[in-house]
């Protein structure tokens, strides 16, 4: 199984400087054509199985992933309390093994990571900020907020996202490991992300960072913190970020979407888990109409430019439309991508997936054009 996050660095394997999160290996029938020494490169896998059910359209290099993480045979996610749901593999561990099993070398890394931990209401929460090796500053600065529906995931299963904007953007990155649920329920992951957004403009300069070049990023349930981030800097009178990532963000509590329902059944994530996800966090249903969760009734005018990407195979994929679309009616700047025949999870699978590699370059661009 998955070790638990928080593990000390002599720990991670080599592979983890790239995807993170090390498991042992497990036989498998994937093959490949080729193999890779560049991070950014991808070889092409060859899925033991005809397309799943939920998603005929999957591409080979997608469906070999989630071959990958059925293989472990771990309990479905919704079945399970939290903190036995962590300790469940995920998308990560399936690309790091995949990787280990075909042979596909991970570089050094192009950027250094320390710890920090910061006061924030009632505790403490970490932070790892990646530092580019080359250049002197000031850099860009990038304050990333990883997905798993404010209950799972961590620091260590994320790496890979966050390395990747340090090392395309050359940014500083400050990736936040708020408080999850159930043991912290709402609002509390969302406080913590924006006393983080917070430290980071007050340690900018410590950083080697210029606070006037900002952004937010986040994933899944992240990209829901990362827009609440901007949406509170405005409010508080704040400096607002230049530009907000937001990947296949959480943004609204309707379930019955067309995506929804067409990929109700999907992995990594389905209806069921988000369910399951929505039920943790939240004290009571009636939170679930509240703004922050529901990005689509909040007040989105004033917010930064924005980059929407959204995977075809997900049932989050119509929140990331619904989203753009409301953020383009308040007249915010709004560039939307959507990448066919992956699924919910995708960004952070560069090493093997074409369209991650797409998708985190594509980011990395528009990141770069905001800050200029």
């Amino acid at each position: 199984m998955k070790t638990n996050w928080l593990k000390p660095a002599s720990f991670i394997c080599a592979v983890a400087v790239f995807i993170a999160a090390c498991t042992g290996g497990t036989k498998t029938t994937t093959i490949t054509d080729s193999t890779i020494t560049d991070s950014t490169s991808t070889t092409v896998l060859k899925p033991a199985g005809p397309p799943p059910e939920w998603g005929k359209t999957i591409k080979p290099e997608m469906q070999a992933v989630i071959e990958k993480l059925n293989s472990y045979g771990d309990k479905p996610l919704e079945t399970l309390s939290a903190a036995d749901a962590r300790k469940n593999h995920t998308p990560t561990d399936a690309v790091t093994d995949l990787a280990k099993q075909n042979n596909i070398t991970v570089p050094a890394a192009k950027v250094d990571t320390i710890g920090k931990d910061i006061d924030v209401s009632g505790g403490k929460i970490h932070l790892r900020i990646y530092t580019p090796k080359a250049g002197s500053g000031p850099y860009p600065l990038i304050v990333y907020y990883h997905g798993g529906g404010f209950v799972i995931a961590n620091l260590d299963v994320y790496n890979a996202s966050a390395q990747a904007l340090a090392e395309q953007v050359s940014a500083i990155v400050v990736s936040v490991a708020y408080r999850l649920a159930p043991e912290n329920k709402f609002p509390t992951a969302h406080n913590d992300a924006f006393t983080a957004y917070e430290w980071a403009i007050k340690n900018a300069v410590d950083l080697k960072a210029d606070p006037a070049k900002i952004a937010v990023v986040g994933e899944s349930a992240g990209g829901n913190l990362a827009a609440n981030v901007s949406i509170m800097a405005r409010d508080k009178h704040i400096m607002l970020p230049v530009h907000q990532v937001l990947i296949y963000p959480i943004a609204q509590a309707d379930m019955n979407t067309e995506s929804y329902k067409m990929y109700e059944k999907a992995k990594p994530l389905n209806k069921a888990m988000m369910g399951w996800f929505t039920e943790k966090y939240l004290t009571t249903m009636i939170e679930a109409q509240d703004p922050k969760i529901s990005l689509v009734n909040a007040n989105l005018n004033g917010l930064p430019s924005t980059t929407i990407i959204t995977a075809e195979i997900d049932p989050l994929h119509d929140d990331g439309v619904i989203l753009a679309n409301k953020l383009k009616a308040a007249g915010i700047k709004v560039d939307s991508k959507n990448y066919e025949g992956v699924t919910h999870e995708f960004f952070g699978m560069a090493l093997l997936v074409p369209e991650a590699k797409a998708a985190q370059a594509y980011s990395a661009d528009q990141l770069k054009a905001a800050f200029k």
